[in-house]
């Protein structure tokens, strides 16, 4: 059965898109910790982090350090945080989440977002 994320990748369900090439899709999460908080995915269905094989992998952290790169010019923080939980979706991706300090770190202070504060801030993340 396809995982949320393969659905999204397939476009069957709508993202707010922040990157995208052959194997990998950065998008925006619709419940942020933070405004830019974004996804990145490998488009290969694989649960679990550690099962991706080596390059998968390595490529994966390369693709979330050029998404990093491309919030932390567009949204102001301190850093760009990245965590791996792996719990929500049965699909390996990794977190990259603007922040200012340590509890900007922390899931329990996710949000809902509107379409439209995504549609914005998406706009201001991708363009050039």
């Amino acid at each position: 059965m396809a995982t949320l994320f393969t659905k999204i990748i397939k476009g069957e369900i709508p993202c707010h898109k922040i990157y995208e090439d052959d194997t990998y899709l950065a998008f925006l999460d619709i419940r942020p910790i933070n405004p830019g908080h974004t996804l990145v995915i490998p488009k290969k269905e694989v649960n679990y982090i550690f099962d991706l094989d080596d390059d998968l992998l390595a490529g994966l952290m390369l693709c979330a350090k050029k998404v990093a790169h491309m919030i932390e010019q567009k949204v102001t923080c301190k850093r760009i945080g990245i965590m791996v939980a792996g719990l929500e979706v049965p699909h390996a991706h990794v977190h990259l989440i603007p922040m200012n300090e340590i509890p900007d770190l922390n899931f329990a202070n996710a949000k809902s977002a509107s379409n439209e504060d995504l549609a914005e801030i998406c706009q201001k993340i991708t363009k050039i």
